[in-house]
C-alpha cells in the first residue's frame, strides 16, 4: 500500500512507500492530510518527479472498481460499494408520515405544489450511486498528478435481453401485451411450471413472494407461479418455503441494471468529457491477458490501459458507505394507552447518534477483530459490524449486544468505512 503525497502548495505528487511517509512524518517535515484515504502533506517546497498516471474505473450497479497504474506498476486498486437501501428507506419514511396524519400527532398537510421536477432529475436511489461513485473517482484523481481518465460503460437493449428476436413496432408493446392479464403472464414467464415442486401443467395460483401485507405489489415481478398443492397455509408460515423466500429472496429475471447503466453511461459522458470510454467486450480480453482473476478491481486494473504488470499491489482497499443518520422520531405503531396526547415527539432511547463517548460508524477494536459501530442498545451497550456486515459478538454468545467498555476506538468516521485488505 503506497502513501498519497501533496507538496505544500496542495499539488499531488507521485505517491511513496510507508516508510518513506514515516521518516517524512517523524523528522516533521510532512503532516497528515487525510486519513481516508491516508494521504500526506510536505511542508517544503517540492515539485517531485512525476510519471505518466492513469486511472481505470470499472462502473456497475452495486460495486464501481477504481485502479491507479504507472508503467508497469499498480500503484493502488479497490472497490467501492455503493448503497442499495434509499428507496427502502424512503418507503418507509412515506408510511410513518401517512401514519402520522392519522393519529394524534403533528400534523402537517400533504403539499401538492411542489410536484414539479428539475431538468435532469434523477429518483434518490439512483441520484445517491451515481454521484456517490463521481466522489471517488474525483478523490482519486486529485490524489495523483497529470492523471488520464479512462471509464468502462454499459450499453443494454433490456428488451433484447428478454426477447432476443424483438424488432420493429414490439418494442412500444411490452412484455404484457397479448396476455389477458398479468396473472397469464407470470404463468407463461414459469412455463406453466410449479416452482416448488417443479411439476407442469397442475392447476397453477400466482404467489406473492413479498406479501402485500408486508409491502409487496401486484406487478410481475412479485408473483410467481406455485401449483394448489403447494400453495398451502402451512407453507405461508414463518420458517417454511414462501417465508424464505420473502425473507432471503427467490431469483427471478431482473433488468433493473440496464436501465441504470444507460443512465448512468449518459451522465459519465457528460461529466467527463476528455476521459477515454471502453466496454465490457474489450475489458476482458486486456485482463486474461494480464492473468488477473475477474473481480472489479482487477477490471479497472486492466482497464487503466497497463500492458505489463512488474509490481502489483498486495493490499485493496474496500469502500462502503454508511446510513448515519436515522431522522425518524415516531413509532412506526402507536403506543396503546397513551394518556396524554402526542404533541412532542421525543426519540428512541436507542435512536441516538452517540453514547459514551462514542459515536455511530467508529471504528473499534472488539476481540481482535475491527468493525464499526452501527446502533446502540441503552446506555452502555452497542452494536459492532465488520465491513463485510457480519456482527462481531462475544465468544461462545448469540446475542449481538456489546459492552461499551469492551470497544477500543481506532478512530472516528463520518459516513464511509475504509479497509485495506491483503490477498494473494
Amino acid at each position: 500500500m503506497l502513501v498519497f503525497v501533496i507538496n505544500k502548495h496542495g499539488q499531488p505528487l507521485m505517491p511513496c512507500k510507508p516508510r518513506k511517509a514515516r521518516i517524512l512524518l517523524k523528522e516533521k517535515k510532512a503532516l497528515i492530510k487525510s486519513y481516508n484515504p491516508f494521504t500526506i502533506q510536505l511542508l517544503y517546497g517540492s515539485s517531485g518527479y512525476k510519471q505518466d498516471v492513469n486511472i481505470g474505473v470499472d462502473l456497475g450497479a452495486k460495486h464501481a472498481g477504481i485502479a491507479i497504474t504507472s508503467e508497469d506498476k499498480v500503484l493502488a486498486k479497490g472497490e467501492v460499494e455503493l448503497r442499495q437501501d434509499v428507496k427502502t428507506n424512503l418507503d418507509t419514511r412515506r408510511t410513518y408520515r401517512r401514519s402520522r396524519r392519522n393519529r394524534k400527532t403533528r400534523y402537517r398537510k400533504p403539499k401538492f405544489q411542489n410536484r414539479r421536477r428539475p431538468e435532469g432529475w434523477l429518483p434518490p436511489s439512483i441520484q445517491s450511486r451515481i454521484e456517490n461513485t463521481f466522489f471517488w473517482i474525483e478523490k482519486y484523481c486529485a490524489l495523483v498528478p497529470d492523471s488520464k481518465l479512462t471509464i468502462e460503460v454499459g450499453k443494454f437493449d433490456v428488451q433484447k435481453m428478454i426477447d432476443p428476436e424483438i424488432q420493429g413496432v414490439a418494442y412500444q408493446q411490452g412484455q404484457l401485451y397479448g396476455y389477458h392479464d398479468v396473472r397469464y403472464f407470470v404463468f407463461a414467464r414459469d412455463q406453466y411450471t410449479c416452482q416448488v415442486c417443479k411439476k407442469k401443467y397442475k392447476i397453477l395460483n400466482t404467489h406473492h413472494m413479498i406479501y402485500r401485507s408486508h409491502g409487496g405489489s401486484n406487478r410481475a415481478d412479485n408473483l410467481i407461479s406455485v401449483c394448489t398443492d403447494c400453495h398451502t397455509h402451512e407453507n405461508h408460515q414463518k420458517g417454511n418455503i414462501f417465508w424464505k423466500w420473502m425473507v432471503e429472496g427467490k431469483k427471478l429475471p431482473q433488468y433493473k441494471e440496464g436501465p441504470f447503466m444507460n443512465t448512468f453511461r449518459r451522465r459519465v459522458n457528460a461529466r467527463y468529457t476528455d476521459a477515454k470510454i471502453t466496454y465490457g467486450s474489450i475489458t476482458t480480453p486486456k485482463r486474461k491477458v494480464l492473468g488477473l482473476e475477474k473481480t472489479h478491481a482487477n477490471d479497472a486494473v486492466a482497464i487503466s490501459g497497463i500492458s505489463a504488470i512488474k509490481n502489483d499491489t498486495q493490499i485493496v482497499f474496500q469502500i462502503k458507505q454508511f446510513r448515519k443518520k436515522k431522522r425518524s422520531l415516531q413509532e412506526a405503531t402507536a403506543r396503546k394507552g397513551r394518556k396524554t396526547k402526542n404533541v412532542t415527539s421525543k426519540r428512541n432511547e436507542k435512536n441516538k447518534k452517540s453514547s459514551g463517548g462514542f459515536y455511530l460508524n467508529d471504528r473499534v477494536i472488539l476481540y481482535g477483530k475491527t468493525g464499526y459501530i452501527t446502533g446502540f442498545t441503552g446506555a452502555s451497550g452497542a452494536y459492532v459490524k465488520t465491513i463485510d456486515g457480519d456482527y462481531i459478538t462475544i465468544p461462545n454468545k448469540s446475542y449481538k449486544q456489546v459492552s461499551l467498555k469492551k470497544l477500543t476506538r481506532i478512530g472516528h468516521r463520518n459516513n464511509w468505512q475504509l479497509e485495506y485488505k491483503a490477498f494473494g
